[in-house]
């Protein structure tokens, strides 16, 4: 069985590669038994963060990526 493969370019949200980068950092770092949950509260505490008039993550790393 093949599955055929369209010729299609897909774009890298702005920020989204610093974000990633950032959990991966946090990741190696800590060394959590439970990636996914550990995921979950970082991105939680990140939202946070924005949602209280701190820097925004995604727009702080879209700048870097320019």
């Amino acid at each position: 069985m093949s599955i055929a493969s369209a010729n299609t370019n897909l774009r890298v949200p702005a920020g989204f590669r610093n974000l990633l980068e950032g959990l991966a950092r946090e990741v190696l770092r800590e060394q959590p038994t439970d990636v996914v949950a550990f995921a979950a509260q970082y991105f939680q505490k990140l939202l946070e963060q924005r949602e209280a008039g701190g820097t925004d993550p995604v727009a702080w790393g879209a700048m870097l990526e320019d």
